[in-house]
């Protein structure tokens, strides 16, 4: 159980309880729904796997955040003060700390999620509206599930249920028929419908081991915006000379790959010599990297075959997604291409004054025509090119060359220069 100031829950509650499951709760109160008293504190309820004799406990970090007092009950009714020892927004990982005092724990047994497979037996443990213990069964619906777009959502993928998962299941173990903790409840797509989504206990394990030894899970990263190859025909076609991989979007300004000779549109297809070939793979293979280390890459570039090194850095916890919105519009230009839909000048003094830029090769951005290609792929005044298909745009003049023959029926890929660090988008004319 856990008991929250009231304008901390409340403000929980609106960040994670669906809309639905929130009319539910107002129809349980009493006088059905009508304003009650005000109290000080409100508690919540959720579940947790104990992992350690001494008194570590695995749950979720949503049931446990902002907490005044966490209190642990045992099936045989033993109740426990416990203390967060630690938390992870990004994956939605705590620990919590009980001191058993000679009290025998039962220590549950985590498996290696990724030897789990599609269609076997799924039993979810928990405390589902404050019915304690509660068993729901069903399958291992799917692996590998990405619940939100990969610029916001959480740091791991997710394994798919239909056991039954409701409010007070998250933190609860979600075990195999032979009872090993497969995954950590964490996540409903609405109520009743058979889908739920659980941390992967492997995941799972490598978090909580650095919240007990380091009170916090550092994440070592490359600085760039990454997307799975083959979930973007287009994309695909665009790239020659290879099938999968993880293609570079972009690259963080003052990112560890800042200076790096990794570029925009770069396949990666190796990480330390092991093969990558989603979004997820490349995380998994960076993420546990000492700070600073060297990370080896696998590129494919225009098709030839390169290797580069990264030094890995600290993921910052306040990093920005590197989606944006658009931008305003901005006096005409020199040149245009109505084909890509902008219009463009060369970069002078006043241009960078303009914009805030600290480059003079490329041209900038000064218009982008509502629904054009450009601007469907979030392009806007301020931005600068670089290279359009395979030709560099160091002025108007190769950037007049460069949109001279291009077709996008079939797609011409641009990289850019903004506010987000270095990027590449496929431009394409819709069908």
């Amino acid at each position: 159980t856990v008991t929250q100031k009231r304008g901390e829950a409340e403000e929980e509650e609106s960040q994670l309880i669906p809309d639905e499951l929130r009319k539910f709760f107002r129809r349980q109160q009493p006088g059905n729904g009508q304003r009650r008293p005000q109290s000080r504190q409100v508690t919540g309820q959720g579940s947790g796997i104990i992992i350690s004799k001494d008194g570590y406990i695995l749950t979720n970090r949503h049931v446990v955040d902002g907490a005044d007092k966490i209190k642990v009950t045992l099936k045989d009714k033993k109740v426990f003060t416990g203390t967060i020892r630690g938390v992870d927004a990004d994956s939605d990982v705590a620990v919590i700390k009980i001191e058993p005092e000679g009290h025998p724990l039962v220590v549950a047994e985590l498996a290696d999620s990724t030897k789990t497979k599609v269609g076997e037996f799924a039993i979810a443990i928990g405390a589902p509206f404050d019915l304690d213990y509660s068993v729901t069964y069903g399958h291992v619906s799917a692996k590998g599930r990405r619940v939100l777009d990969d610029q916001v959502m959480m740091d791991q993928d997710f394994i798919q249920t239909d056991a039954s998962i409701n409010p007070g299941n998250s933190g609860g173990p979600l075990v195999n028929i032979e009872g090993e903790v497969i995954g950590i409840n964490t996540l409903i797509r609405g109520m009743n419908t058979g889908i739920g989504f659980a941390i992967p206990s492997s995941f799972a394990k490598q978090v909580s081991d650095r919240l007990i030894s380091d009170g916090k899970f550092t994440r070592s990263w490359l600085g760039i915006s990454i997307q799975t190859l083959s979930e973007d025909p287009d994309l695909k076609d665009s790239m020659k000379g290879v099938k999968d991989g993880v293609v570079v979007r972009g690259i963080v300004p003052n990112g560890p790959a800042a200076n790096s000779e990794l570029e925009p549109a770069d396949v990666i297809t190796a990480v330390d010599g092991k093969a990558v070939s989603t979004v997820q793979d490349l995380k998994d293979e960076v993420r546990t990297k000492k700070i600073g280390q060297s990370v080896a890459l696998d590129v494919v570039r225009d098709g030839k075959k390169l290797k580069f090194s990264v030094k890995s850095g600290e993921l910052p916890e306040d990093r920005l997604a590197l989606n944006r919105g658009g931008g305003g519009r901005a006096p005409a230009g020199t040149s245009e291409s109505d084909d890509l839909g902008i219009k463009v000048k060369s970069i002078t003094k006043e241009m960078a004054d303009q914009y805030g830029l600290d480059r003079t090769e490329g041209v900038v951005v000064t218009e982008v025509q509502e629904g054009s290609p450009a601007e469907q792929k979030r392009i806007q005044p301020g931005d600068v090119i670089t290279r359009i298909g395979k030709q560099p745009v160091a002025s108007l003049r190769d950037f007049k060359a460069a949109v001279k023959d291009i077709n996008l029926k079939k797609g011409v890929s641009v990289q850019i220069v903004g506010e987000t660090g270095r990027r590449f988008e496929v431009l394409k004319s819709a069908e």
